[in-house]
């Protein structure tokens, strides 16, 4: 279990580090599919908190340690957008900070 996944550096707009780590394909559908309800809806807290134990490698929080929910948004979005392909980048260390407006969900 050598194999060296994909790493990304992300910076939030608040200015806050994380570090992105692709835990590989299989783990990415087990995360979908372990996020989804018996309807096949996406739940939020499920889908981040394996976001968080998986994707997110530094710093290791948990949704709690989050206190702006602004913050947390856009961290986990970030992190699966990187995980799954819709991020366009491709840069395996993508100091980005500005410029992503376009991509906001709100």
């Amino acid at each position: 279990m050598a194999a060296a996944f994909k790493q990304k550096n992300f910076n939030s707009k608040s200015g806050k580090a994380y570090v992105f780590q692709h835990p590989g394909v299989r783990t990415v559908s087990k995360i979908n599919d372990s996020s989804k309800n018996k309807f096949g809806v996406v739940m939020e807290e499920r889908l981040s908190e394996e976001i968080l134990k998986h994707v997110i490698v530094s710093p290791k929080l948990k949704i709690d340690d989050f206190s702006d929910y602004q913050e947390y948004q856009e961290v986990i979005n970030a992190a699966y957008a990187f995980i799954s392909g819709q991020d366009q980048d491709g840069d395996e260390d993508d100091n980005q900070q500005e410029g992503s407006e376009g991509k906001s969900q709100e």
